[in-house]
């Protein structure tokens, strides 16, 4: 469906992300101001950022065909989420702040090598190949995103809507830096926020209302009305409900995520923040499920659940508001593609650019040199999209726990452990890493398709505890933790 105010509006929203980046400009003038905007940002962007960059097209395409597909059982998805933002806000936020403050950090990678007096910047090697491996393919399912996004609301075709999207993204990230990703985000999240209100509430009214819906789901599948789905209570039951519910441990400790909490202004901008994630993320998690089960009443039998979310802008709202779903589903996909460049960016030009291989150069030269990189990068994850991914869902899960599972139990020892030690730290993150990608390949099917972040963070934690536990701790860093937790004090 082709209209000229669904692309008025897309135009008009493309010109607000120009105005941004021309605006961000101005402070990405060297590596702190292009990767985390200075140091400098509030609460209330650092909330919605993180918020829309940790959801993506994964929240607009793919929880809500997951809400049309399997009802119910979707919600483990929102409690996992729900308890994982709390978590990261409540007891990762503020000693990862007082940390990375206190290094100077400006990536993930530059933290573990200072927490862990690293000389060699083994960290750095060994991040560059996790981040660039999993950026590539949660780039990818973003970009797929984007080809059904426009293919289903404008009719462009799957590959011209891949590249209207990438041409997009790429244009204010490389000119903006991450000042104008942040800020973007924001707005891209009070749009997401604002369109998941709406779609469950417009359709369950078209549904004929609250019963009604329920009544009819019941009558196309009673298994969308179990909480344990089409399994039961049984171990596949249980292993899928759980699956579901780790998804939301990642907020804990990804890089991406990780990064907001190192630009907030200080330490009040994280306390003040941590309320509206939650809330943000509650009110994401639970329209977009809660719209797909409405979308299941009003159009069964769909080929493919993840277009749920474009079949009922177009057939429920006007088209000025179809033009704003459109750019929510687009929001939701350069909200996370635009982290994920800069992520992936940030480890080539930072951490083994200018750290690892010592290259001189100024501020200036780069901070050029990551828009290109930015650039390229952008240009391999075009080429795996145009494979097109067959389900946006669980490629991005893939991605997001190979990222998650490598970082975020070495990031929590880290933090609160102080016996952990280079050695440990290390083998977590390969440990995490490689029992991710091995279970996804190998195993999962056997284990009633068991989430892949499962085994891998339990051989993230077993791997640096282990090893930790059989290497030797020095004393100054044992002796660094105790005085964070001075500085931050109690977490509640």
């Amino acid at each position: 469906m082709t209209s000229i105010t669904v692309i008025s509006v897309l135009v008009g929203y493309a010109f607000v992300l120009l105005g941004i980046a021309f605006w961000g400009s101005k402070g990405s003038r060297d590596l702190k101001g292009y990767y985390l905007a200075g140091k400098r940002l509030p609460a209330w962007v650092i909330a919605f950022s993180s918020n829309a960059t940790g959801e993506s097209a994964w929240l607009l395409l793919g929880l809500t065909g997951m809400g049309y597909a399997i009802g119910v059982h979707a919600f483990w998805v929102i409690l996992g989420e729900v308890l994982g933002v709390a978590s990261a806000w409540v007891w990762v936020a503020r000693p990862f702040k007082e940390y990375t403050d206190r290094f100077d950090s400006i990536t993930v990678p530059d933290y573990l090598t200072d927490r862990f007096r690293d000389t060699k910047h083994v960290f750095r090697w060994i991040s560059a190949i996790i981040i660039l491996s999993m950026v590539m393919a949660y780039t990818a399912a973003q970009l797929t995103g984007s080809g059904k996004a426009f293919d289903s609301f404008l009719g462009t075709g799957y590959t011209e809507g891949v590249w209207i999207g990438l041409v997009i993204v790429l244009f204010y990230t490389t000119v903006g830096g991450f000042k104008a990703v942040a800020y973007s985000d924001c707005l891209q999240g009070v749009l997401m926020l604002g369109c998941l209100i709406a779609l469950p509430i417009v359709g369950i009214a078209a549904a004929g209302g609250w019963s009604e819906m329920i009544t009819g789901l019941a009558a196309a599948d009673p298994a969308l009305l179990r909480p344990m789905g089409q399994f039961g209570l049984g171990a596949a039951g249980i292993a899928s409900a759980f699956g579901f519910v780790a998804i939301g441990f990642a907020f804990l400790g990804s890089p991406q995520l990780l990064t907001r909490f190192m630009a907030a202004r200080d330490q009040k901008q994280i306390i003040d923040g941590g309320f509206w994630a939650v809330l943000c993320v509650i009110g994401f998690d639970v329209g977009a499920v809660l719209g797909g089960m409405s979308g299941r009443t009003l159009f069964p039998g769909l080929a493919d659940p993840e277009t749920i979310l474009p079949e009922m802008s177009a057939a429920l709202f006007p088209d000025v508001f179809t033009g704003i779903f459109l750019v929510v589903v687009l929001a939701a996909i350069m909200s996370t593609v635009d982290s994920l460049l800069l992520l992936a960016s940030s480890v080539i030009v930072r951490d083994i650019v200018q750290k690892a291989m010592g290259i001189q150069a100024s501020q200036r030269t780069l901070s050029n040199l990551a828009r290109g990189v930015t650039v390229v990068i952008g240009l391999v994850g075009l080429v795996v999209a145009l494979t097109e991914p067959a389900s946006i869902f669980y490629f991005v899960l893939f991605a997001w726990s190979g990222i998650a599972c490598a970082f975020t139990p070495v990031v929590l020892c880290s933090l609160f452990w102080k016996r952990t030690t280079k050695l440990g730290a290390i083998a977590g993150m390969i440990g995490g890493f490689v029992v991710t990608v091995v279970w996804t390949i190998w195993f999962k099917e056997r284990f009633y398709d068991l989430y892949e972040m499962i085994p891998g963070f339990i051989a993230g934690f077993v791997c640096t505890i282990s090893v930790s536990l059989a290497t030797d701790c020095d004393r100054d860093i044992a002796d660094e933790v105790d005085s964070v937790r001075r500085a931050v004090g109690p977490v509640f």
